[in-house]
């Protein structure tokens, strides 16, 4: 009951401990000076929009924290994947059931009266800048079929929602459209308000609004540390010895080989220049997403007719006004393992992509649509090398990285003209002078180590391309926190070509496939002491030491003549991180 003295300015908040049965079915008391009563009826209404914002997989009711989102492991707010795979729905409804896995759940519970007092409704709401990224679709049932109608999208910002009465829940299924970038943090809201009735002729008014937050999941590269799947090569009309190295390796170190055959690649063999393998990840759902790189060379349509399908998404960035050079291809784009960087911790590792060289005024860069993208990930800060000093210019010509059971669980392998000379200087001293490279490939292919050492041009060419390496090795260290114990320096010398540009002077060991212990490398053809290849015997024996087993093919006519080696030709889907990227601390 309340006294007629309360001035204007009093705010009153009234609370009940349960929702209304009926309408009006409370009221509130005035007493007045003569005693007379007047009264005001009420109606309690309870009203949730719950996601899951402590991301356990289940719709928990009325979070505190849901209309927030934070990072950590101790962090809140709810998350959406994009829906890139084959499933994704086109229309005003949901087709597939399947599609359903792929959206995040979100519910609205209710409780009070059979219905609202007579103009009271439930409407639910995105702000314009969300609509492109969004899709709300609701569960609907009829007597003879239950559909999903789509709720709010680019067209519909604001739509009417059924109060259902009672004690109800109400099912929605919230559908991510696109990956954070530049223009985009991420971030989603959606809101629940109550509006009631104004004056005649006037629109309704919100007396109450719920809201929930959403991120949406970004995609993540693997690197060589994770489990293989699946292995993809191509068969082209002159690769066959190569073809029948990678079903050896791949058949004996138990993994899956995917082949994609001339009348789908039509003749281009480079399998990890068309494609990155990454995946996104929630609470509810996890599946594979390839990245579709720019260069759209023969290989172009492979990805997105043979790739994609149920549980298998797919992205591509365009590069409408920039012009793609063979930076764009994913050969120069990698990623490390997890590492640990003056105290900060990066669980999921970092992004490597080559650039040109930072003085450079018209070098080759990465186009500006696929860095935005990377970049926009947030999970895999992304480290630029320089890549730009290389023929084809790609980052994986000069590093790698592989298992290791000690130190920091792996390690950077670095090409090495000077390891490369101080290997044949060693050959020389022991007396194999004479010994010849590429020994059984053609009399116009053989050189011998002598004649090696005694060439001052391809001496000061290697010169410069150290220094290229080993600007970067500098960089690799400073921003992957890596002493030089963590780096092993392979002997590979390079040529340099037109325009200044270097390419690798006998098959580049560097640019192998990793699956698991076993290793897949371009056979090099090296000078042979005592029948055996000194240049498969130095790496062989690098790698032992790490309890890594070498396999060396044959790629020298197929791809080292075309300036690729094993690694260009090749690409390998793994698993996921066991690491949830939104236990990351940002």
């Amino acid at each position: 009951t309340l006294p007629t003295t309360l001035n204007g300015n009093t705010m009153l908040l009234i609370t009940m401990d349960t929702a209304s049965e009926v309408e009006n079915d409370c009221k509130v008391n005035k007493v007045g000076h003569s005693h007379s009563h007047d009264s005001w009826p009420l109606c309690l209404v309870e009203i949730s929009l719950d996601v899951d914002a402590d991301r356990d997989g289940q719709v928990e009711r009325n979070n505190p924290n849901k209309g927030s989102w934070m990072w950590g492991p101790n962090g809140h707010g709810a998350i959406l994947l994009v829906n890139c795979d084959s499933e994704r729905t086109y229309g005003k409804s949901i087709c597939e059931m399947s599609d359903l896995k792929d959206m995040s759940p979100m519910v609205l519970r209710t409780s009070g009266p059979a219905k609202l007092p007579a103009g009271y409704k439930l409407t639910m709401h995105i702000s314009q800048g969300d609509a492109e990224s969004v899709r709300v679709f609701r569960t609907r049932s009829t007597s003879f079929v239950k559909d999903y109608p789509l709720v709010l999208g680019s067209e519909d910002l604001s739509k009417e929602v059924p109060y259902l009465g009672g004690n109800a829940e109400m099912n929605f299924y919230v559908e991510g459209l696109r990956f954070p970038d530049i223009d985009f943090e991420g971030l989603i809201s959606i809101s629940l308000s109550l509006l009631e009735p104004s004056s005649q002729g006037f629109p309704e008014t919100p007396i109450f609004t719920d809201r929930v937050v959403f991120r949406v999941a970004p995609w993540i590269m693997t690197p060589n540390t994770l489990n293989p799947v699946e292995v993809f090569i191509c068969s082209t009309s002159d690769n066959y010895q190569f073809l029948k190295g990678m079903k050896r390796l791949v058949e004996n170190s138990g993994y899956k080989l995917k082949v994609c055959h001339e009348y789908m690649n039509r003749g281009d063999r480079w399998m990890q220049d068309e494609i990155e393998f990454g995946y996104i990840d929630s609470p509810h759902q996890r599946f594979p997403v390839v990245l579709d790189s720019p260069r759209d060379g023969e290989l172009q349509d492979f990805p997105y007719d043979v790739l994609l399908g149920p549980d298998f998404g797919y992205v591509t960035r365009t590069a409408y006004d920039e012009e793609v050079s063979s930076l764009d291809s994913f050969g120069n784009l990698e990623v490390s393992p997890p590492v640990i960087v003056n105290g900060k911790i990066y669980p999921l590792g970092r992004i490597i992509i080559g650039v040109a060289f930072p003085t450079a005024t018209k070098g080759r860069n990465m186009t500006k649509v696929v860095q935005d993208f990377l970049w926009a990930q947030k999970v895999q800060e992304p480290i630029a090398l320089f890549s730009d000093w290389l023929l084809v210019g790609h980052v994986d010509e000069f590093m790698t990285f592989v298992p290791a059971a000690d130190k920091k669980g792996f390690r950077l392998l670095l090409a090495s003209p000077d390891a490369g000379y101080k290997l044949f200087r060693g050959l020389q001293k022991d007396g194999h002078g004479q010994a010849k490279m590429f020994d059984g490939l053609g009399a116009e292919e053989e050189i011998t180590v002598d004649e090696i050492l005694s060439d001052d041009k391809l001496r000061a060419e290697n010169n410069y391309v150290q220094s290229c390496i080993d600007w970067n090795r500098d960089v690799l260290k400073r921003e992957l926190g890596l002493d030089d114990d963590d780096i092993i320096d392979l002997p590979i010398l390079f040529h340099v070509m037109e325009e200044n540009r270097a390419v690798a002077y006998y098959p580049d060991m560097v640019n192998m496939i990793v699956l698991g212990k076993n290793l897949g490398i371009p056979k090099p053809f090296g000078p042979k002491v005592d029948g055996r290849c000194a240049l498969e015997a130095e790496m062989t024996s690098l790698m032992e030491g790490l309890g890594l087993s070498c396999t060396y093919i044959d790629d020298f006519a197929s791809y080292h003549k075309l300036l690729g080696e094993v690694h260009c030709g090749s690409n390998v889907r793994r698993e996921p991180f066991s690491f949830k990227w939104w236990n990351l601390e940002m």
